[in-house]
């Protein structure tokens, strides 16, 4: 028998068993099937808006599945995945279900990797494709790239932890009002990242200008969050972002470029990562002039209406 616990906190032993069946199952499947954001939301605590659902089978955990809605106006997301051990059993379908129930049938949910099984069960759920997210990545070995060429007036700096959160989340929030996601980030956010083994503000590339439109100060222009996996010996344009008055004079193209120099270059890595929506076309034009291609998808599925 199987049975799908939904609860606003988890227990340190749940987190444990849950983070231990996501590790596996990203081991066999080639790619975590919660995002950062959901482990993050994993083992930090209790969150509003977020919930954790359990699957379990005679007292072994078989499944996990995690609902956020803390967006005003688009539908919960969801994310679940299910032990190997333990697949080919229903419990996919079990999870996708209470997710719906949870979410009183308003619901958009990942489907990392895009696989064939996550498509069927899409189908079974009832639910529509809408989004695709794509994984693009290019080699940085024998990197020849140009200079940078940041526009007149504004210099490059790292990040400053403590100093420069809130001006950060505010250019964030104003770079991707249109990505709830993204946009999104608070402190919090902000802060879980920073406490996170692989942040190093040295990766962590500031554009601003001096005087800003006080006078006073700085105004921060634009950014580039580079990440590194060490493990799979990757490096990520994690984010790249712009504020809307600084937007179509090739700040984003520079910063790109500082961040992947800096992969290359300072860190020695042999490959470069994003991700990037494949409706946002002019992204994927740049990334492609870049030399980047795409790797695999992630797909999103929701209820109608």
């Amino acid at each position: 028998m199987s049975d799908v616990v939904v609860v606003d906190e988890l227990t340190p032993e749940a987190v444990r068993q849950a983070q231990a069946l996501i590790d596996e199952a990203a081991r066999v499947d080639g790619q975590p099937a919660v995002s950062e954001q959901g482990r993050l939301q994993l083992r930090g605590g209790h969150r509003a808006g977020v919930r954790h659902l359990l699957l379990w089978q005679r007292g072994e955990l078989a499944g996990y599945g995690q609902l956020e809605d803390t967006d005003p106006v688009e539908a919960p997301t969801g994310e679940f995945v299910v032990h190997p051990d333990h697949r080919d059993q229903g419990h996919g379908l079990a999870l996708g279900r209470a997710l719906l129930e949870a979410s009183g049938r308003r619901l958009r949910v990942w489907a990392h990797g895009g696989h064939p099984a996550a498509r069927h069960l899409a189908r079974l759920l009832g639910l529509t494709l809408f989004r695709e997210l794509r994984q693009m990545r290019r080699p940085l070995t024998g990197l020849d790239l140009p200079e940078p060429s940041l526009p007149p007036g504004v210099r490059l700096r790292t990040f400053v932890p403590g100093r420069d959160d809130a001006a950060w989340l505010a250019a964030n929030a104003a770079a991707f009002a249109h990505h709830p996601e993204q946009g999104g980030m608070t402190q919090r956010d902000l802060d879980d990242r920073k406490a996170e083994t692989w942040f190093d503000p040295k990766g962590f590339f500031l554009a601003v200008r001096d005087g800003g439109r006080d006078g006073e100060g700085e105004e921060l222009l634009g950014f580039h969050w580079t990440k590194v996996h060490s493990a799979e010996q990757l490096g990520e344009v994690y984010v790249v972002g712009v504020a809307p008055g600084a937007q179509g004079g090739g700040l984003g193209k520079a910063l790109t470029l500082v961040g992947l120099r800096y992969l290359a270059r300072d860190r020695g890595l042999p490959t470069a990562m994003l991700y990037v929506d494949a409706d946002n076309t002019a992204a994927v034009k740049v990334y492609e002039g870049l030399g980047f291609e795409t790797h695999e998808v992630d797909l999103m599925y929701r209820t109608e209406g």
